[in-house]
């Protein structure tokens, strides 16, 4: 048996769909799990719309979510005189023909097609027809012959047993009248010239595959395994499309959503094992088959996501999550100076607390990260007299402290919640605004210790609320 090949194959005609990112890791994840091959093939044959961009974010994408392919990137526009050849076989061998039919002749046969009700098929009028009759003010596209008797059955790895009616699919266009391929002949050949073993790909594409199994057989090929993964629907239950947010890989690195998390949410969008839900890198590939992919269509679902982002940001290891947060603001610009480094470092354990993604934990440090309070108005409203005494009497007692810690700062807090008969909240909250500008945020202690002695006794003596 030959080593196992899978392949990717977007086209660059904009930016990575996640449905097309789950289809990727899925054809990765087998590769490996079999010791076998992942390549990346680049569908641009579609030249208006193909763009150098695009490929480059392709590219990118899976590199961001840990999706390494094998050997350089196979350029699918560069293989179409290798595309060409297999038409010309195709004509000597019978398996297809030249087709004069006008653009007016086909618009017409849609339309009869539409005004049925019944889908349209090509009605195969230059399937048998002489060279000799052709019209000469016509560029004939090539058509394969599709068998027109019996049945075909597809042995799908996850569907199971396919059968269609073989007058379904008609006589499809395999070289247009530009001499140009179609997807289907260009895809058929290039997963042959690659020693594709298995097609893991949607399963809108099983009309495709049935065509594409023609051609294969037509030209003797061997056959390889087809695998056709249900498509990622809405919460709604709606397909996914590019214009839905949160529909590409971007749409989650901005906001934070980290490489990890994502891969190991789509790895559970419609394959599962046991009852597990959190994988390692290392457990992906070691536990990943094709018979655990379900059958039915998957919803993407936002809450999730962030649910399993926010257990790897709690779970992580504090210097990785610190050099996230980095490359983070590094890539998305959002400053974090290197002297606020070390506070940042330092305060990582309880930032991280109610942060769901790196957004969050920058978020939550803008308190360190401005040397200038910025008020909220509301919140600010909220110091009224008895307020500021509290914070005014904190911060004389806070000054004769000399070890910064949360031993020294509690009895402090417990003495002016007694003299001003109040409870935590009407200390704490005070306090918080103070410091940090706004009355949600970390917890004070939490607050006190991260900027540090001068600078929380230069933010409470602020002419901004006294």
């Amino acid at each position: 048996m030959n080593k196992v090949a899978t392949r990717f194959a977007p086209s660059p005609t904009g930016a990575l769909h996640i449905g097309g990112v789950r289809t990727a890791l899925f054809n990765w994840l087998y590769s490996k799990n079999q010791k076998g091959e992942f390549y990346l093939r680049i569908e641009d044959t579609d030249k208006e719309r193909s763009k150098e961009e695009y490929k480059s974010q392709i590219i990118e994408s899976l590199k961001w979510i840990g999706i390494n392919y094998d050997g350089e990137e196979y350029i699918q526009s560069k293989k179409i005189e290798d595309h060409i050849k297999v038409v010309d076989e195709l004509l000597k061998n019978g398996h297809a023909y030249k087709c004069y039919c006008s653009s007016e002749e086909i618009e017409e046969q849609k339309k009869r097609a539409k005004q049925k009700k019944i889908p349209y098929i090509y009605d195969r009028k230059w399937r048998d027809k002489k060279e000799t009759d052709a019209p000469k003010n016509i560029k004939p596209v090539v058509r394969f012959k599709s068998k027109i008797d019996g049945t075909s059955i597809l042995k799908d790895l996850v569907q199971g047993n396919v059968e269609i009616d073989n007058n379904t699919i008609e006589d499809f266009v395999i070289l247009r009248n530009d001499g140009t391929p179609t997807y289907n002949l260009s895809a058929s050949v290039d997963d042959h010239l690659m020693n594709m073993t298995h097609i893991i790909r949607g399963d809108d594409h099983k009309i495709n595959t049935f065509k594409q199994i023609q051609i294969y057989e037509a030209m003797k090929w061997d056959l390889p395994s087809f695998a056709h993964i249900p498509l990622i629907h809405t919460i709604d239950g709606k397909k996914l499309s590019k214009r839905d947010k949160a529909s590409t890989l971007d749409d989650y690195s901005k906001i934070g959503i980290m490489p990890d998390a994502l891969r190991n949410y789509l790895l559970r969008l419609g394959w599962s094992y046991k009852d597990k839900e959190i994988f390692t890198l290392e457990e992906s590939i070691q536990y990943f088959n094709l018979n655990g992919i379900g059958k039915s269509p998957s919803k993407l679902d936002m809450s999730r996501i962030l649910s399993i982002n926010e257990h790897y940001i709690k779970n992580m290891n504090e210097k990785d999550l610190f050099d996230q947060l980095l490359n983070y603001c590094k890539i998305f610009k959002k400053e974090i100076q290197k002297n606020k480094e070390n506070k940042i470092k330092q305060s990582l354990n309880f930032l991280k607390n109610k942060a769901k993604t790196m957004e969050d934990i920058f978020n939550n440090s803008q308190y360190i990260l401005n040397d200038e309070v910025n008020f909220n108005k509301e919140d600010l409203k909220l110091l009224d007299g008895k307020a500021k005494k509290i914070i005014s009497e904190f911060n004389v007692k806070f000054k004769k402290i000399n070890d910064l810690n949360r031993e020294n700062l509690e009895p402090i807090v417990e003495n002016l919640i007694k003299s001003n008969e109040t409870n935590f909240k009407g200390v704490g909250q005070p306090l918080r605004i103070a410091l940090t500008g706004s009355k949600f945020g970390p917890g004070i202690y939490d607050i006190i210790i991260s900027l540090g002695k001068s600078d929380v006794e230069k933010r409470l003596t602020n002419k901004a609320f006294f």
